[in-house]
């Protein structure tokens, strides 16, 4: 760039900059905040955030992509439109997934939740104020906190307001805290004493769940091994010359090996994902 034409960008850039300071509304904040350095502009979300935020909201469309890629390999239409069918499929394994998540958070929340109230009793508060501690260190009640709460700080029916807290998915040992609570107010039982116990069976079983994954990961790798096998048959393929995409997509013959390995393959993970989560129920 010549110097008389670097002296006009100058110029330019300087021009419209005073423009932006002098021009009210938002133009003018932002090139403030803009001018006055990095320590004026506000702090940028961690780009890992807004990479998870977005591929949470829209995670089940980046299967479509590995369909779109086969389908320009292959230069046919039939991967991308059998990708279609499979979003639906995967917002649902995910939605499973998160409730799954969700319910064991719940539940590691409700014996923290136990062991805090218990703690609270010892170093000598109230039933209700140790309540109200508690649940406020463990995300335990959920869409039942504000009723246990206000049962808890205006003399409510606590355990009744617990039952139906414990009627979330993960949340069922606060119906074993509400039973300590109501044993405790009937006849005098110490409630710290009850609610150890329950925090102590609440924790093995937990921890028992836990053991139960930890054993069937083997089983779950071995599902997602056999969903592989047919792209490593492809990969194969391709490697020895047999041009396994021209066949698959572009002949008749291809086209019903296709079909039917595409029925056995779904029917053989169906079935193993059966047999896997028949032994997590169990």
């Amino acid at each position: 760039m010549k110097p008389g034409e670097t002296l006009c960008a100058a110029a330019i850039c300087a021009g419209a900059a005073a423009w932006l300071l002098t021009a009210g509304g938002p133009s003018r904040r932002r090139a403030g905040l803009l001018l006055a350095g990095p320590s004026a502009l506000p702090p940028p979300r961690p780009l890992r955030e807004r990479a998870l935020g977005l591929s949470m909201r829209h995670k089940e469309w980046l299967c479509l992509i590995p369909a779109v890629l086969l389908a320009l390999l292959a230069g046919s239409v039939v991967p991308a439109v059998l990708g279609v069918p499979a979003v639906p499929l995967v917002r649902r394994r995910l939605r499973t997934r998160s409730r799954e998540r969700e319910r064991r958070r719940r539940a590691d929340a409700v014996v923290a939740l136990c062991g805090a109230v218990a703690g609270e009793l010892r170093a000598g508060l109230q039933p209700g104020a140790a309540l109200r501690l508690g649940a406020r260190a463990a995300d335990a009640l959920g869409d039942g906190e504000a009723a246990v709460l206000a049962a808890a700080r205006f003399g409510g029916d606590v355990p009744e307001a617990l039952r139906a807290a414990s009627r979330q998915p993960g949340a069922e040992g606060l119906a074993g805290m509400a039973a300590c609570w109501q044993v405790a107010v009937g006849s005098g039982a110490g409630l710290a004493d009850g609610l150890d116990r329950l925090e102590a069976a609440l924790r093995s079983l937990v921890d028992q769940q836990e053991e139960l994954r930890a054993q069937l990961a083997g089983a779950w790798s071995t599902v997602a091994l056999l969903a592989l096998l047919p792209l490593a048959g492809l990969g194969l393929g391709a490697a020895l010359g047999a041009d396994p995409l021209r066949v698959l997509f572009h002949t008749p013959a291809g086209l019903a090996c296709l079909a039917v390995g595409g029925l056995l393959e779904a029917a053989g993970l169906l079935w193993s994902g059966r047999i896997v989560r028949a032994g997590e129920t169990a």
